[in-house]
């Protein structure tokens, strides 16, 4: 799943992930910024060296990867297969520069794309804005960064409208069920 900066990608996915049902494995990313107060290991994140990453990718073990302010951040292909093996549906909420990697990798039945949009632009400022936690500069530059992942939606097999939480967790859960079904129905 993926869906621009402050479209309630987090809370969403919480929501999914309570469905047991599902047999849902969240799957951590690798990270090589500095572990904060209070994370723990392989729970937020795999917290790596610089020298770690830069191996995984040599050894081509991401999924996808990128960097951010100095930092990289990718999905382990090793940790994704192995909970693929044990049977799991393995849930990865991911940027849309890493869905268009995971998309070059996978393909077919046993895959679903989703991108999660904001009921408008105006809504999205205001989450944005309404965390308190970043300057004005880094607020347009992340509105500026969500219009232009907005405009690639239609690279995924499902949009769902986060107007509501309940509503469009519940909406995923369907998309999931419904793979699901087609992938043992075939």
């Amino acid at each position: 799943m993926s869906g621009p900066s402050g479209v309630g990608k987090g809370t969403v996915t919480k929501e999914v992930m309570k469905d047991k049902s599902l047999n849902l494995f969240y799957s951590v990313s690798m990270t090589t910024r500095p572990q904060r107060p209070g994370e723990e290991n392989g729970r937020e994140y795999y917290f790596v060296s610089k020298e770690e990453f830069q191996r995984n990718i040599d050894n081509n073990n991401l999924l996808e990867w990128a960097e951010f302010v100095g930092n990289r951040y990718g999905t382990p292909k090793d940790k994704v297969e192995e909970m693929r093996d044990k049977g799991f549906n393995v849930y990865l909420e991911i940027e849309v520069n890493g869905t268009t990697q995971v998309l070059k990798q996978y393909s077919g039945n046993d895959i679903v794309s989703i991108f999660l949009i904001p009921p408008s632009l105006e809504e999205l400022e205001k989450r944005i804005r309404g965390r308190s936690t970043e300057s004005e500069e880094v607020i347009k530059e992340r509105l500026e960064k969500a219009r232009r992942e907005l405009g690639l939606k239609f690279n995924y097999e499902y949009i769902v409208l986060n107007d509501e939480i309940e509503r469009a967790a519940e909406e995923i859960k369907s998309i999931i069920r419904s793979k699901m079904n087609s992938t043992i129905t075939k």
